[in-house]
């Protein structure tokens, strides 16, 4: 089962998983019915993973082997909601847990954690797998808490619990959801509508990003991946690609020469000058053979053409 499946990640996993198992095999979930998609092509449910009774009715019922906990309050909107944010993010992954401890058809649990989880006294560059991590963010206490949680129930109970460090992700498939690597979703979609973009983000500003068919495959492999091989049980650095907005803008401007940006940043610059500028996922790429296929030129050529064809410009 999915758990937030009508979101940026979910939606596509959903999609990738039913090819893999079948589409009557792999269960979408999400707090409220989406517009279209998931909940049309296979077996959806209305669930709220906050009410622990329904969810652990749900995955007996149904008899759940493996579950992705993707709900959560990215770090834009929970500075906004501080203590409602902590709460959404830890209670549901304490309840996804605990069903995997208690339930013994679940086999695995994925859950993300993300390159928040670092802060301002982390190195930034090349960002180690094992290093210091003081988040300034609710999102980033959230998720750092998390990977504790994570680590102590594979230790504890043996629940076979797997996760990765997304950095940015960028998909031309789901709309920007308030986190602070947005502006590299938004900048595609302003660029193809309107021509121009004003960036929250200042100028050189670098952060990592991945395209989401790299964060999409890495994540299905890593649950692939044969527990004796993990050597990680809170979450692994996941690499992609660095970028800055400017940069963005110079590949842009191959497709689209008047292409045109400003800058006006917000409180999210604060957020992306604690995160790290490159993260080194030597440890991911050995105990679990990650690699990934986009580079930030190959993706810009993607983005473009397939927002085009859904915005119909």
């Amino acid at each position: 089962m999915v758990i937030g499946a009508s979101g940026q990640i979910g939606s596509e996993l959903v999609v990738e998983l039913r090819k893999i198992y079948g589409t009557g095999n792999v269960w979408a979930t999400d707090i409220k019915t989406p517009r279209a998609g998931v909940a049309d092509e296979g077996p959806f449910q209305v669930l709220d993973v906050m009410d622990d009774k329904q969810l652990i009715h749900f995955v007996i019922r149904n008899k759940i082997t493996q579950i992705y906990h993707l709900a959560a309050v990215l770090s834009g909107n929970a500075e906004k909601l501080p203590i409602q944010a902590w709460n959404i993010n830890m209670d549901s992954l304490m309840n996804i847990l605990e069903v995997a401890r208690m339930v013994e058809d679940v086999k695995k649990v994925f859950w993300p954690s993300s390159i928040a989880v670092f802060g301002p006294t982390t190195p930034r560059v090349n960002t180690p797998q094992l290093t210091t991590m003081e988040p300034i963010t609710v999102y980033g206490i959230s998720k750092l808490a998390g990977e504790r949680w994570c680590d102590y129930y594979y230790n504890k109970y043996g629940v076979d619990v797997r996760s990765v460090r997304y950095p940015g992700l960028i998909s031309y498939k789901t709309e920007a959801g308030g986190g602070t690597t947005d502006y590299a979703v938004e900048i595609y979609y302003e660029a193809v509508r309107n021509g121009r973009y004003t960036s929250f983000l200042q100028e050189g500003t670098a952060l990592p990003m991945l395209f989401m068919p790299d964060a999409i495959k890495g994540t299905i492999d890593l649950m692939e991946a044969e527990r004796s091989k993990l050597t990680i049980h809170s979450s692994y650095n996941l690499g992609g690609f660095s970028t800055t907005p400017e940069q963005i803008t110079a590949e842009i401007r191959k497709h689209i020469p008047d292409f045109a940006i400003s800058y006006n940043p917000d409180f999210r610059q604060q957020i992306a000058e604690s995160w790290p500028q490159s993260v080194d996922d030597t440890v991911t790429r050995m105990d679990w053979g990650y690699e990934t296929k986009y580079d930030l030129e190959k993706m810009t050529g993607i983005m473009l053409e397939e927002i085009r064809k859904k915005t119909n410009h």
